[in-house]
């Protein structure tokens, strides 16, 4: 066992569930006869390895950090929000829909109108599960496993059945949004070898921001996590429990919804039918187990995961090992992040004597008096 200090360890055992899941997909591949030093040179060689690779990485990763912020926000306040994939359904949809009905407008006005729809569309949503839980004790995993599947079906009957036909290219795929409503930049994608990366990045910074500042700083942020340690506590001191669940909630669903908004507006440019709920739901709720209550960590555990994902094609076309090897990989990790009071007892944190540190500070107090006494008499 080795002795370090809280911080340290909050750092170390993510380090080490991330080691230890790349372990066990070293050891499945040797299992079955493929070389794991090959196929983890691959995947970052593809996601790392070239400018276009390093632009699809970043894209692949900005709706990751949003998703994950709304997942830890939920988590703060004591919920576990695994609407993720509806909420960022619902934004995607919404942002689609305005962006091809409204196409005649100018890009200062069409831009923020999407996203600020396509915000209020996964705030909504989330909104939903959070007034159920404040109101009538329903559990949020219940009712936003319930709505994930709700938003799905609700998605393809608007967009098949109440959506114009002159925005659809048939009853699956709608039409590409104009260069007016989308957030690509054509200079930033071909500074990154003509990649799908988008100006969405820059939301997702900027709600890294955001999400540190309101955690950390706000008033709205100390009540959220003071709901989530001790509702009893809180409730004693003031504080409305029924409203920070439902805030919680709604900026959970917001952040999400966002997520879905650069998903649409940013690497597809359209809407097509979905057969299932989205993986980068998901996948952003992996982030955030892995990222924890950090901006920082959860900006690193999105770039992991979307090396991942990027290099796991890598893995297939240049190694020859099959994709399911990265989904065992991604699964240990999270298994290790899960169990991270397993992992966490490698270390010990060192313990102060605080007995022994306030003699000291007295003691050194009493001399100093002393001297000054002695030095006016």
């Amino acid at each position: 066992m080795i002795k370090v200090s809280p911080k340290a360890k909050r750092l170390l055992v993510p380090i080490v569930s991330v080691i230890a899941g790349f372990l066990v997909g070293a050891i499945i591949m040797l299992i079955w006869s493929y070389d794991p030093l090959q196929a983890y040179s691959s995947m970052f060689e593809s996601a790392l390895g070239s400018m276009n690779g390093i632009g699809e990485t970043i894209r692949n990763a900005t709706p990751l950090i949003l998703i994950a912020i709304g997942f830890q926000i939920s988590s703060a306040a004591g919920f576990f929000n695994i609407g993720l994939p509806g909420q960022a359904q619902a934004g995607w949809l919404t942002a689609i829909w305005i962006g091809l009905a409204w196409k005649n407008l100018p890009v200062y006005i069409l831009l923020p109108i999407e996203i600020i729809a396509g915000i209020i569309a996964g705030a909504l949503v989330a909104g939903i599960a959070g007034w159920l839980r404040a109101y009538f004790g329903t559990n949020e995993v219940i009712s936003t496993i319930m709505l994930n599947y709700t938003v799905l079906y609700l998605c393809q009957y608007l967009h098949q059945d109440v959506m114009s036909k002159n925005l659809r290219i048939d009853t699956d795929t709608t039409k590409s949004i104009p260069a007016n409503a989308s957030l690509r930049i054509p200079s930033l994608s071909a500074a990154f070898g003509d990649s799908r990366i988008s100006g969405g990045i820059f939301l997702a910074l900027i709600g890294l921001v955001i999400f540190w500042f309101v955690m950390k700083k706000t008033t709205v942020g100390f009540e959220i996590k003071a709901v989530g340690l001790n509702p009893f506590a809180s409730r004693y001191a003031g504080m409305s429990d029924k409203k920070n669940i439902i805030v919680s909630m709604l900026l959970s669903g917001a952040f999400c919804g966002l997520g879905g908004v650069i998903q649409g507006l940013g690497t597809y440019q359209n809407y097509f039918t979905q057969t299932t709920t989205l993986d980068i739901g998901w996948d952003g709720m992996s982030v955030a187990l892995l990222g924890g209550m950090s901006a920082i960590g959860i900006l690193l555990a999105s770039i992991l995961f979307s090396i991942l994902k990027i290099g796991g094609l890598g893995m297939q076309t240049l190694a020859g090992i099959p994709y399911e090897i990265v989904s065992i990989v991604i699964a240990a990790i999270i298994f290790f992040v899960a169990i991270s009071w397993a992992v966490g007892l490698l270390f010990k944190e060192k313990k102060t004597d605080k007995t022994a540190t306030y003699l000291a500070t007295a003691e050194t107090d009493s001399r100093k008096a002393n001297s000054q006494e002695g030095g006016q008499a």
